[in-house]
């Protein structure tokens, strides 16, 4: 599921889109999130190995831009599945019916709310220990969730998460962040332009609930790279994942 041959179709095609929306629909399980009567959104459920099996589910909300079949959100569902973890995926409301504008956030945590709820009555993904996060905004509303008292939520991975907008670092969106009581693991571009390692660590140093913080050397709010940094862009992302893999294991105490 996650070879070199695998990988490398992400890298730089500029089909990649297309690619990912053809693995997620081959290689993981739909599933549907019932917001309220009448309204529900897609998921997907991508099996971990069974032969590396954590017991850990990890669910991923995208970012503002993209839905759950982007090659971002692909490429990390399927590599955590292949590490042993079970990963799901949905889209946001707003991106399930075609619309660019994000919902207003009291709606955003009422999907995110719906999507914990499926999960944890979904099976043997029930059974497993669950971490939320996502991509961005989706790894904010995950926060904002996890702060509100979402029960069952065992731990949080934050892949660039937008401390502030780019440019506005005084508009901070980091008050909530001590109200979460589950351990966080924060993955952050050294070039982010919405919050930079340097920028969070003090914050992070402020919380209560053990916060944990892997820096992306040279990457931006998408973990991208330039050529100069002499290193394949494929290999930030494993690398990110295997810090993503190691750190449920030992914060969740997986086999």
């Amino acid at each position: 599921m996650d070879g070199p041959g695998f990988r490398s179709r992400f890298a730089g095609s500029p089909s990649g889109l297309q690619v990912a929306r053809v693995l997620a629909r081959t290689m993981a399980e739909p599933l549907r999130i019932d917001i309220a009567p009448g309204e529900n959104v897609s998921a997907l459920a991508y099996a971990a190995d069974a032969r590396k099996r954590t017991g850990v589910t990890l669910m991923l909300a995208h970012g503002a831009g993209a839905g759950q079949e982007s090659p971002f959100l692909v490429r990390f569902a399927t590599g955590l599945a292949a590490r042993g973890l079970d990963a799901v995926t949905f889209n946001f409301s707003y991106t399930e019916h075609g619309r660019r504008v994000p919902d207003a956030s009291p709606k955003l945590e009422a999907c995110y709310r719906a999507a914990i709820a499926t999960v944890r009555g979904y099976g043997k993904l029930g059974r497993n220990q669950l971490a939320i996060g996502g991509k961005s905004m989706g790894g904010r509303i995950a926060s904002q969730v996890a702060a509100g008292g979402a029960e069952g939520v065992a731990a949080l991975v934050l892949l660039g998460y937008p401390l502030h907008p780019p440019g506005r670092p005084d508009q901070l969106r980091a008050k909530h962040l001590t109200d979460i009581r589950a351990p966080m693991l924060f993955a952050q571009g050294s070039r982010d332009a919405f919050g930079t390692p340097d920028e969070l660590r003090p914050i992070l140093a402020k919380l209560e609930a053990p916060a944990a913080l892997h820096v992306v050397e040279n990457g931006d709010h998408s973990f991208k790279v330039p050529k100069r940094a002499g290193i394949a862009q494929d290999e930030v992302y494993e690398m990110v994942l295997d810090r993503i893999e190691a750190w449920l294991r030992e914060t969740l105490g997986g086999p």
